[in-house]
């Protein structure tokens, strides 16, 4: 579960900074990557990004539990 734990947070990580850039600069790094902000493979992103926010919304509380290293 870690692992899955490390992924989501780097998908999230990753996301959050392609909103920064479109933010600051209007830049959509991903769509800028993955040939436009409709192509297949932009849109997959898109959704992968989105479902491991939502794993790290509804798995919050196990996450911080896996990840305590004062719990037995």
């Amino acid at each position: 579960m870690k692992l899955l734990d490390v992924i989501a947070a780097v998908l999230v990580i990753i996301g959050g900074l392609n909103w920064g850039l479109i933010g600051l600069f209007d830049l959509n790094l991903v769509a800028t990557i993955f040939g436009g902000a409709d192509s297949g493979l932009a849109r997959l992103i898109y959704v992968v990004v989105g479902v491991s926010a939502a794993y790290q919304a509804i798995q919050f509380k196990g996450i911080q539990t896996r990840w305590d290293s004062t719990a037995a």
